[in-house]
């Protein structure tokens, strides 16, 4: 069994721009599986438009023709902020040998030294960045000190240990954001080919971003 990517997010909606992203690291790094879990609480950013249930059925729907793709729900269920170092530790007690990779964008690997007990992330799993134009790896500070330590361009490193190791991993371009995506269809416009047909169609019947403007204004604030 190779690797499972551990793939977080709100998912507020999911959109190709994740999915694509996910797919190539599931080919490219030869990942035995790629686990899609929908943040409960978010620590590092504001709450989500659509509750937990109506994002796990979004992202089940969007992921369920592909192979290798799985859902994980465990922290909507878990109280409390949804922390990448408390899923990891979970994960890493059901499978205790089994290699790990925490999947990341660029962005949010240089946000790392602020997340929640971050320095025990590479005791648990790998660190995988998707790195996109636009976005340079740093080579200074804590997480250029951190590259220099455990950066790795062997994919085979991924599959040897069960962590410890960060690779830096060239992924498709998709200008995609679900900020973006909101607030099209709040002005009333068709989100096809943003994001598979079966995750519109819950959007429509659902109406959960038809009127967002007074809860998402709230949320950043």
């Amino acid at each position: 069994m190779g690797p499972v990517g551990v793939f977080g997010g709100t998912f507020d909606p999911i959109h190709y721009g994740h999915l694509r992203s996910a797919y190539e690291l599931l080919q490219d790094l030869a990942l035995g599986e790629v686990r899609f879990m929908p943040c409960g609480i978010p620590p590092h950013r504001h709450q989500p438009i659509a509750d937990g249930a109506l994002r796990l059925a979004m992202v089940r729907a969007a992921v369920a023709d592909q192979p290798g793709f799985v859902v994980d729900d465990r922290e909507l269920h878990r109280a409390g902020p949804s922390y990448s170092v408390d899923t990891l530790a979970a994960l890493r007690e059901e499978m205790p040998d089994r290699p790990l990779c925490l999947l990341l964008g660029m962005d949010a690997f240089l946000g790392l030294p602020k997340w929640h007990r971050w320095r025990e992330i590479l005791q648990l799993a790998h660190v995988v960045v998707a790195h996109r134009p636009g976005w340079r790896a740093p080579d200074m500070g804590a997480l250029g000190d951190l590259l220099a330590e455990r950066g790795t361009a062997r994919v085979d490193d991924l599959h040897r240990a069960a962590g410890g190791a960060i690779h830096v991993h060239a992924v498709t371009q998709l200008e995609i954001s679900s900020t973006e995506v909101r607030a099209l269809i709040r002005a009333g416009r068709d989100p096809r080919y943003l994001m598979p047909d079966a995750v519109g169609r819950i959007i429509t019947a659902s109406g959960c971003y038809a009127e967002s403007d007074a809860h998402e204004h709230a949320s950043r604030n």
